[in-house]
């Protein structure tokens, strides 16, 4: 039996779905810096694939790791964990 490798998944915040079937999703780490010991925020940006164009911005996100579908895009939308809600006040 053949042993595969677990695929890494992550979670972010979707920062635009301007593009067709393409979402791009920012994660957030905080690390704490080496010598001064204070806490920052790392973000890194994903180009992820979203077949149905289902995500809007702001939503909660899981991706998951995939083959190399174009020069930036390596990774799928695996299922969207929170739905972002806007609460406009009308007048």
């Amino acid at each position: 039996m053949r042993k595969y490798k677990k695929k890494k998944e992550k979670i972010g915040i979707v920062v635009s779905n301007k593009m067709k079937k393409t979402i791009i999703i920012s994660e957030t780490k905080r690390i704490k810096h080496p010598y001064y010991k204070k806490v920052i925020l790392k973000r890194k940006k994903y180009y992820v694939h979203d077949e149905y164009n289902i995500s809007n911005e702001g939503d909660l996100v899981k991706i998951i790791e995939t083959r190399p579908l174009s020069k930036q895009k390596s990774w799928r939308l695996l299922k969207i964990v929170k739905k972002y809600v806007t609460t406009r006040i009308k007048n």
